[in-house]
Protein backbone atom coordinates (compact mmCIF):
# COMPACT_ATOMS: atom_id res chain seq x y z
CA UNK A 1 0.00 0.00 0.00
CA UNK A 2 1.38 3.38 -0.90
CA UNK A 3 1.77 6.05 1.73
CA UNK A 4 -1.08 8.05 0.21
CA UNK A 5 -3.55 5.17 0.34
CA UNK A 6 -4.19 5.02 4.06
CA UNK A 7 -7.30 3.79 5.84
CA UNK A 8 -8.34 7.32 6.97
CA UNK A 9 -7.85 8.60 3.42
CA UNK A 10 -10.03 5.87 1.95
CA UNK A 11 -12.70 6.39 4.61
CA UNK A 12 -12.71 10.10 3.87
CA UNK A 13 -13.06 9.50 0.14
CA UNK A 14 -15.99 7.13 0.70
CA UNK A 15 -17.75 9.73 2.84
CA UNK A 16 -17.21 12.31 0.10
CA UNK A 17 -18.83 9.90 -2.36
CA UNK A 18 -21.87 9.49 -0.12
CA UNK A 19 -22.29 13.25 0.31
CA UNK A 20 -21.78 14.05 -3.36
CA UNK A 21 -24.10 11.43 -4.85
CA UNK A 22 -27.60 12.85 -4.62
CA UNK A 23 -29.45 9.52 -4.57
CA UNK A 24 -27.33 8.12 -1.74
CA UNK A 25 -27.32 11.19 0.47
CA UNK A 26 -31.00 11.81 -0.25
CA UNK A 27 -31.86 8.26 0.85
CA UNK A 28 -29.93 8.75 4.07
CA UNK A 29 -31.77 11.99 4.83
CA UNK A 30 -35.04 10.27 3.93
CA UNK A 31 -34.58 8.03 6.97
CA UNK A 32 -35.09 11.07 9.21
CA UNK A 33 -37.78 12.60 7.04
CA UNK A 34 -39.81 9.38 7.05
CA UNK A 35 -39.37 8.91 10.80
CA UNK A 36 -40.78 12.35 11.56
CA UNK A 37 -43.24 12.63 8.68
CA UNK A 38 -44.97 9.27 9.20
CA UNK A 39 -45.16 9.79 12.95
CA UNK A 40 -46.80 13.18 12.47
CA UNK A 41 -49.18 11.77 9.87
CA UNK A 42 -50.31 8.79 11.95
CA UNK A 43 -50.22 9.39 15.69
CA UNK A 44 -52.25 12.60 16.03
CA UNK A 45 -55.28 10.85 14.50
CA UNK A 46 -55.06 7.15 15.37
CA UNK A 47 -52.27 6.92 17.93
CA UNK A 48 -54.47 6.71 21.03
CA UNK A 49 -57.34 4.69 19.49
CA UNK A 50 -54.92 1.99 18.32
CA UNK A 51 -53.09 1.97 21.63
CA UNK A 52 -56.42 1.66 23.45
CA UNK A 53 -57.23 -1.61 21.69
CA UNK A 54 -54.27 -3.27 23.37
CA UNK A 55 -53.71 -5.47 20.31
CA UNK A 56 -50.09 -4.38 19.89
CA UNK A 57 -47.07 -4.14 22.13
CA UNK A 58 -47.18 -0.52 23.42
CA UNK A 59 -43.53 0.11 22.59
CA UNK A 60 -43.63 -1.54 19.18
CA UNK A 61 -46.64 0.58 18.18
CA UNK A 62 -44.51 3.69 18.65
CA UNK A 63 -42.23 2.40 15.90
CA UNK A 64 -44.97 2.01 13.32
CA UNK A 65 -43.06 4.46 11.04
CA UNK A 66 -40.28 1.87 10.85
CA UNK A 67 -42.29 0.16 8.10
CA UNK A 68 -41.43 3.13 5.88
CA UNK A 69 -38.18 4.25 7.46
CA UNK A 70 -36.54 0.92 6.64
CA UNK A 71 -37.37 1.42 2.95
CA UNK A 72 -35.23 4.57 2.99
CA UNK A 73 -32.46 2.65 4.74
CA UNK A 74 -32.58 -0.14 2.17
CA UNK A 75 -32.46 2.46 -0.60
CA UNK A 76 -29.44 4.10 0.99
CA UNK A 77 -27.51 0.84 1.07
CA UNK A 78 -28.48 -0.07 -2.48
CA UNK A 79 -27.70 3.31 -4.04
CA UNK A 80 -24.40 3.64 -2.17
CA UNK A 81 -23.27 0.35 -3.70
CA UNK A 82 -24.79 0.74 -7.16
CA UNK A 83 -23.09 4.12 -7.62
CA UNK A 84 -19.85 2.17 -8.11
CA UNK A 85 -21.28 0.60 -11.26
CA UNK A 86 -22.30 3.85 -12.94
CA UNK A 87 -20.10 5.16 -15.74
CA UNK A 88 -17.15 2.99 -14.77
CA UNK A 89 -16.89 4.46 -11.27
CA UNK A 90 -15.57 1.21 -9.81
CA UNK A 91 -12.62 1.20 -12.20
CA UNK A 92 -11.74 4.71 -11.06
CA UNK A 93 -12.11 3.68 -7.41
CA UNK A 94 -9.83 0.69 -7.93
CA UNK A 95 -7.28 2.82 -9.72
CA UNK A 96 -7.10 5.00 -6.61
CA UNK A 97 -7.39 2.10 -4.14
CA UNK A 98 -6.13 -1.13 -5.74
CA UNK A 99 -6.78 -3.14 -2.59
CA UNK A 100 -10.35 -4.30 -3.19
CA UNK A 101 -10.83 -5.52 0.36
CA UNK A 102 -9.82 -2.12 1.74
CA UNK A 103 -12.11 -0.32 -0.70
CA UNK A 104 -15.06 -2.57 0.13
CA UNK A 105 -14.42 -2.48 3.86
CA UNK A 106 -14.14 1.31 3.89
CA UNK A 107 -17.42 1.68 2.02
CA UNK A 108 -19.16 -0.73 4.39
CA UNK A 109 -17.77 1.14 7.40
CA UNK A 110 -18.89 4.54 6.14
CA UNK A 111 -22.31 3.35 4.99
CA UNK A 112 -22.87 1.44 8.23
CA UNK A 113 -21.71 4.31 10.44
CA UNK A 114 -23.87 6.81 8.57
CA UNK A 115 -26.91 4.57 8.83
CA UNK A 116 -26.26 3.90 12.52
CA UNK A 117 -25.97 7.57 13.49
CA UNK A 118 -28.97 8.66 11.46
CA UNK A 119 -30.88 5.57 12.57
CA UNK A 120 -30.37 6.28 16.26
CA UNK A 121 -31.57 9.86 15.75
CA UNK A 122 -34.56 8.50 13.84
CA UNK A 123 -35.26 6.10 16.70
CA UNK A 124 -35.46 8.92 19.21
CA UNK A 125 -37.50 11.03 16.77
CA UNK A 126 -40.07 8.25 16.36
CA UNK A 127 -40.18 7.62 20.11
CA UNK A 128 -40.70 11.19 21.28
CA UNK A 129 -42.94 12.25 18.39
CA UNK A 130 -45.31 9.32 18.88
CA UNK A 131 -45.40 9.74 22.65
CA UNK A 132 -46.34 13.40 22.26
CA UNK A 133 -49.75 12.26 20.93
CA UNK A 134 -50.37 9.11 22.98
CA UNK A 135 -51.63 10.77 26.16
CA UNK A 136 -52.08 8.23 28.95
CA UNK A 137 -50.73 5.50 26.65
CA UNK A 138 -47.34 7.18 26.30
CA UNK A 139 -44.28 5.11 27.17
CA UNK A 140 -41.71 6.93 29.28
CA UNK A 141 -38.06 6.85 28.27
CA UNK A 142 -37.28 5.29 31.64
CA UNK A 143 -39.70 2.39 31.23
CA UNK A 144 -38.36 -1.11 30.53
CA UNK A 145 -37.06 -1.48 26.98
CA UNK A 146 -37.65 2.14 25.95
CA UNK A 147 -34.06 3.35 25.78
CA UNK A 148 -32.98 0.02 24.33
CA UNK A 149 -35.51 0.40 21.54
CA UNK A 150 -34.30 3.89 20.57
CA UNK A 151 -30.71 2.75 20.14
CA UNK A 152 -31.90 -0.60 18.80
CA UNK A 153 -33.78 1.15 16.02
CA UNK A 154 -30.51 2.65 14.83
CA UNK A 155 -28.73 -0.70 15.07
CA UNK A 156 -31.48 -2.43 13.10
CA UNK A 157 -31.45 0.25 10.39
CA UNK A 158 -27.66 0.05 10.10
CA UNK A 159 -27.81 -3.73 9.68
CA UNK A 160 -30.61 -3.65 7.11
CA UNK A 161 -28.70 -0.94 5.22
CA UNK A 162 -25.55 -3.07 5.07
CA UNK A 163 -27.62 -6.12 4.15
CA UNK A 164 -28.94 -4.17 1.17
CA UNK A 165 -25.46 -2.93 0.28
CA UNK A 166 -23.98 -6.42 0.26
CA UNK A 167 -26.76 -7.76 -1.96
CA UNK A 168 -26.34 -4.86 -4.37
CA UNK A 169 -22.63 -5.56 -4.79
CA UNK A 170 -23.51 -9.20 -5.40
CA UNK A 171 -26.21 -8.48 -7.99
CA UNK A 172 -24.68 -5.24 -9.34
CA UNK A 173 -28.12 -3.69 -9.51
CA UNK A 174 -29.94 -1.44 -7.07
CA UNK A 175 -33.15 -1.99 -9.04
CA UNK A 176 -32.92 -5.76 -8.58
CA UNK A 177 -32.30 -5.43 -4.84
CA UNK A 178 -34.99 -2.82 -4.25
CA UNK A 179 -37.59 -4.65 -6.32
CA UNK A 180 -36.88 -7.85 -4.38
CA UNK A 181 -36.04 -6.75 -0.86
CA UNK A 182 -38.74 -4.14 -0.30
CA UNK A 183 -41.68 -6.38 -1.31
CA UNK A 184 -40.11 -9.21 0.70
CA UNK A 185 -39.96 -7.16 3.89
CA UNK A 186 -43.32 -5.43 3.45
CA UNK A 187 -45.35 -8.37 2.12
CA UNK A 188 -43.66 -11.76 1.91
CA UNK A 189 -42.35 -11.67 5.46
CA UNK A 190 -45.89 -11.21 6.81
CA UNK A 191 -47.27 -13.91 4.50
CA UNK A 192 -44.65 -16.35 5.75
CA UNK A 193 -45.48 -15.30 9.28
CA UNK A 194 -49.13 -16.09 8.67
CA UNK A 195 -48.24 -19.57 7.45
CA UNK A 196 -45.40 -20.42 9.81
CA UNK A 197 -44.57 -18.01 12.60
CA UNK A 198 -41.63 -20.17 13.59
CA UNK A 199 -39.94 -19.71 10.21
CA UNK A 200 -40.73 -15.99 10.04
CA UNK A 201 -39.04 -15.44 13.39
CA UNK A 202 -35.67 -16.07 11.75
CA UNK A 203 -36.11 -13.68 8.82
CA UNK A 204 -33.80 -10.64 8.94
CA UNK A 205 -36.52 -8.05 9.43
CA UNK A 206 -38.71 -9.95 11.89
CA UNK A 207 -35.74 -11.03 14.00
CA UNK A 208 -34.12 -7.61 14.15
CA UNK A 209 -37.33 -5.80 15.02
CA UNK A 210 -37.68 -7.77 18.24
CA UNK A 211 -35.46 -5.10 19.78
CA UNK A 212 -38.32 -2.61 19.31
CA UNK A 213 -40.70 -4.58 21.53
CA UNK A 214 -41.17 -4.01 25.22
CA UNK A 215 -41.77 -7.75 25.51
CA UNK A 216 -40.23 -9.52 22.48
CA UNK A 217 -42.38 -12.16 20.82
CA UNK A 218 -41.59 -15.80 20.21
CA UNK A 219 -38.36 -17.59 21.00
CA UNK A 220 -35.94 -14.79 20.16
CA UNK A 221 -35.16 -12.06 22.65
CA UNK A 222 -34.30 -8.48 21.76
CA UNK A 223 -30.55 -9.00 21.48
CA UNK A 224 -30.75 -12.53 20.10
CA UNK A 225 -33.03 -11.23 17.36
CA UNK A 226 -30.67 -8.44 16.38
CA UNK A 227 -27.90 -11.04 16.40
CA UNK A 228 -29.81 -13.10 13.83
CA UNK A 229 -30.14 -10.01 11.63
CA UNK A 230 -26.41 -9.41 12.06
CA UNK A 231 -25.72 -12.92 10.75
CA UNK A 232 -27.89 -12.27 7.68
CA UNK A 233 -26.02 -9.01 7.15
CA UNK A 234 -22.63 -10.67 7.53
CA UNK A 235 -23.61 -13.27 4.91
CA UNK A 236 -24.73 -10.56 2.47
CA UNK A 237 -21.57 -8.52 3.04
CA UNK A 238 -19.38 -11.58 2.49
CA UNK A 239 -21.25 -12.34 -0.74
CA UNK A 240 -20.74 -8.74 -1.88
CA UNK A 241 -17.04 -8.88 -0.96
CA UNK A 242 -16.66 -12.09 -2.97
CA UNK A 243 -18.28 -10.41 -5.96
CA UNK A 244 -16.00 -7.39 -5.75
CA UNK A 245 -12.91 -9.58 -5.38
CA UNK A 246 -13.72 -12.05 -8.16
CA UNK A 247 -15.47 -10.05 -10.86
CA UNK A 248 -14.06 -7.55 -13.31
CA UNK A 249 -14.80 -3.91 -12.60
Amino acid sequence: MSAAVTVPAVLRSEWIKIRSIRSSFGSLLAVLVAALGIALAVFPSIGQPEAETGDMDPLFWIYYPMNFVQIAAISFGATAASSEYLNGALRNSLAAVPNRTLLYGAKAAVVGAGALVVGVVAGFVMFFTANAFLGKYAVGIGEPGALRSCFGAGLYLALITLFSMGLTFLLRSAVAVLSTLIPFILIVSFVIGGVSEGVATWLPDRAGQQILFQEPLGTLGAWTGIGVTALWTAAALLAGWWAVRRRDA
